[in-house]
């Protein structure tokens, strides 16, 4: 039976693998975090991780294979320690970028999915989704298939892949307009949709949100009115807020803003939101530097994300962003984030939050780069556990992983 998690009461992590011991009685909120041992490669990065309904963790990552080819690898974390890798998939023409990066989802059974990038032309950014799926645990793969119908060569990715029913689903940003876009025209990237079924076929298309902005993560959870997709929106005015979308029978609801931030900017930050969901319970965090204020934000949900509280901020006043986000069985949220130190360096932090939006002290995870090559840092949790993975930047770089107890005994 897990304890109640104090919101204040967390110390205060001054590098990774130091922490504090709190008084006997005195429950945290996260405790002291563990270094585990990477499965993954030296010059590895773009770190994912998924957690199962049996609470098996699994992190994927791309690896150099030689001769400018990469592999799309993956492992299970099993009484502390990661199993030996196994590869998905290894070609010399994935799309290998520090923000749209691959996912592994475990599906029912023993039935997992994959996701990666494959370029598609000689533009920059022009590649395809590539989607396969395993029934044996990943020690197979099926033949990989292209859930987007345009043919162009223009780009997709941002996936979000989910179970829906007896299929898979995928959510991906969807650049085929540029593609028809009379040169001095402006073009939207969408928001697209669709399904997977057992034996591998796609449906149909369908379109979420016709205007998005173009280069920010997705994230999916499944509340218990169905799956929830959050995203950074195109509005009038180049208002680029966070906008959640819900599925029906119907198909998508129109998208509606989380919060209404007010972010004017031309152009895309490179900065998508997180979602998590359980029941009725809802939690979506995001960055945002609206009137020029760097800010992280956390809303919370007790309708399956019809409407949400007042935010809660959870940054310490200096976020790169790079948000990810866990529900607590108490009623509360755990965010991790990126902070600047300095120009250069940064942290990797996380914060939970109580269910009514009290904000408890910051945990240092890892100092790590502020730099575009540190990638996203992912978290998951499992029973007591929080796990986190990061791309350590450097020549090469390295795939670090860690562990803190939500509770802070050992």
């Amino acid at each position: 039976m897990k304890r109640r998690l104090g919101g204040r009461e967390a110390c205060l992590m001054l590098a990774l693998g130091v922490g504090c011991t709190p008084p006997d009685g005195d429950p945290v909120a996260i405790g002291p975090i563990d270094t585990l041992a990477s499965p993954a490669a030296q010059g590895s990065g773009e770190p994912n991780l998924a957690r199962d309904r049996d609470g098996r963790v699994y992190l994927s990552w791309l690896e150099p294979a030689g001769d400018s080819a990469h592999a799309l690898r993956f492992a299970t974390l099993q009484d502390g320690a990661w199993s030996a890798p196994r590869t998905i998939a290894q070609r010399s023409d994935f799309f290998v970028n520090w923000a749209d990066f691959p996912s592994l989802v475990p599906l029912s059974g023993r039935t997992l999915a994959a996701h990666w990038l494959q370029r598609s032309g000689s533009a920059r950014y022009a590649y395809d989704v590539r989607i396969a799926q395993s029934a044996d645990g990943g020690e197979t793969w099926s033949e990989p298939l292209v859930p987007h119908r345009d043919g162009t060569a223009t780009e997709h990715g941002f996936v979000s892949l989910f179970p829906i029913r007896d299929s898979l689903g995928a959510v991906w940003l969807d650049g085929r307009n540029f593609a028809q876009a009379a040169k001095g025209e402006s073009a939207d990237m969408m928001l697209l949709m669709t399904t997977v079924g057992p034996a591998g076929g796609p449906g149909a298309e369908r379109i979420v949100d016709e205007r998005v902005c173009d280069c920010c993560q997705t994230s999916l959870a499944i509340a218990s009115s169905g799956p929830l997709v959050v995203y950074r929106d195109r509005l009038e005015g180049e208002i680029r807020d966070i906008s959640i979308a819900r599925w029906s029978d119907s198909g998508w609801s129109r998208g509606t803003v989380v919060h209404a931030d007010d972010w004017k900017i031309d152009a895309c930050p490179v900065n998508g939101p997180a979602i998590a969901a359980a029941g009725d319970r809802v939690a979506v965090t995001w960055f945002t530097n609206a009137r020029d204020t760097a800010r992280v934000y956390l809303a919370m949900s007790t309708d399956a994300g019809i409407t949400f509280a007042p935010p809660t901020r959870i940054d310490d006043g200096n976020p790169v962003g790079r948000v990810d986000v866990e529900l607590d069985d108490q009623g509360g949220a755990i965010v991790s984030w990126m902070e600047f130190t300095s120009d250069q360096q940064a942290d990797v932090r996380v914060r939970r939050v109580d269910a009514q939006g009290a904000p408890g002290t910051a945990v240092i995870v890892a100092r790590t780069s502020g730099a575009r090559a540190s990638g996203f840092p992912r978290m998951v949790s499992r029973g007591d556990d929080l796990i986190f993975a990061w791309t350590e930047a450097g020549t090469p770089s390295r795939i670090r992983v860690a562990r803190a107890r939500l509770d802070g005994r050992r």
